[in-house]
């Protein structure tokens, strides 16, 4: 690596544990051991599957491809054991992130991510609660190994706001650095997100300094199952890349959301992360806002939003890239003080290859993509964007 890039404490900043298999049923009570997240060995597709009592969340090995030698989606780790410790013990982990050049990663959870409609939408709300406090007591304790390098990011019980406030306010003491979000709550039910329904919680966001994460795969939206449909005529490995554009993307929509439902407006000093979507996108999202404001009439029927769409992203929005190059680059040219780098380890689509894998190795290709830009630019979207953002 360049000198320059040596010298850089690079925070990754969409990182994920792989939940253990005992992660709730060895912190929970007895009697409810049967009704929390637990892995059981499925004999039809010959594998560990997360289940929510009798609701299938998805296969455990599906989030676990970092230095695998298999294609996603079918041909992922089969058995929990077969998982290399790094991806779900945090000494472990420190020796992968010492190995990759990473400093610190911001570490976001799989279940409670992509698998947020079956705690959303059951019924037995008192049990799904108390999963949510238990992960992020779980995140706790990895961040107590290492307390400037693991940066935790607090779920919340979005259902219950009342139960949400609490549980943010009991996660900033124990040293979680920001949330994650439903991309679109509405989904499930809840009002939308340019709601004044959620104000209470943007604002106690803001007062706290803990920046708003919307992950991909947080809208209930099941990328998975709605590959299947198209696999007949496609393949499955193609049906799965081909699913993969969409899961990006989506957070445009929640971009355009916060902007225009006046979210950013009433909350000038809270930050918002489009987390695992890339960048290349966010310069002609920006243009289309910019142009559709105007042309639509939005600064009439508002003349309360003193500010323009892509003039409230540059104050306190963010986006996340991991494998861009030119787009990435194209971005950074108006943007670089909203970015930040990220490798999604250690998901399929992560910087961490495996033999199989189109992958480079991180500080191999911030090497070769980034290393000619100016020492200004990589300090910012290496260290000290996110830095400033997550208060380090």
């Amino acid at each position: 690596m360049a000198s320059i890039l040596t010298e850089i404490q690079i925070i990754d900043t969409d990182t994920h544990i792989q939940e253990p298999p005992d992660l709730w049923t060895a912190r929970v009570p007895s009697a409810l051991k049967d009704k929390v997240p637990q892995i059981r060995w499925e004999q039809e597709t010959e594998e560990d599957v997360w289940y929510l009592q009798d609701v299938r969340m998805f296969p455990a090995g599906i989030t676990a491809f970092a230095g695998h030698d298999g294609y996603p989606p079918d041909e992922s780790v089969k058995r929990f054991s077969d998982i290399p410790d790094a991806l779900w013990d945090p000494r472990a982990r420190l020796q992968k992130m010492d190995e990759y050049g990473i400093y610190a990663q911001i570490l976001y959870p799989n279940l409670a991510t992509f698998a947020t409609a079956s705690f959303a939408q059951a019924q037995e709300r008192d049990i799904h609660n108390l999963c949510i406090s238990v992960y992020n007591d779980f995140q706790a304790e990895w961040r107590a190994v290492a307390p400037d390098r693991f940066l935790p990011i607090a779920a919340l019980p979005f259902w219950d706001i009342d139960l949400s406030l609490k549980e943010l306010a009991r996660c900033k003491e124990m040293g979680h650095h920001g949330l994650i979000f439903s991309q679109n709550p509405a989904a499930f039910g809840l009002p939308g997100l340019a709601s004044r329904h959620w104000d209470p919680l943007w604002a106690a966001a803001q007062e706290m300094g803990m920046p708003v994460n919307f992950h991909i795969g947080s809208s209930g939206d099941d990328a998975l199952q709605g590959m299947k449909s198209e696999v007949a005529s496609m393949g499955v490995h193609a049906a799965f890349a081909s699913s993969n554009l969409g899961f990006f993307l989506a957070n445009s929509n929640t971009v355009s959301k916060l902007i225009f439902g006046g979210v950013c407006h009433r909350f000038p000093n809270l930050d918002f992360v489009s987390v695992e979507s890339g960048v290349g996108w966010l310069r002609y999202a920006l243009e289309t806002m910019d142009w559709q404001w105007k042309n639509c009439g939005v600064h009439e029927e508002h003349p309360e939003y003193g500010l323009l769409p892509s003039e409230y992203f540059k104050r306190q929005i963010y986006g996340s890239f991991w494998f861009e190059h030119e787009t990435a680059l194209f971005a950074l040219e108006t943007l670089e003080d909203n970015i930040f780098y990220e490798t999604d380890f250690p998901h399929c689509t992560s910087m961490c290859p495996g033999p199989k894998s189109a992958a480079q190795m991180p500080h191999v290709y911030i090497e070769e993509t980034f290393g000619h830009l100016p020492e200004e630019t990589l300090r910012k979207v290496l260290h000290g964007n996110a830095a400033r953002v997550y208060h380090l």
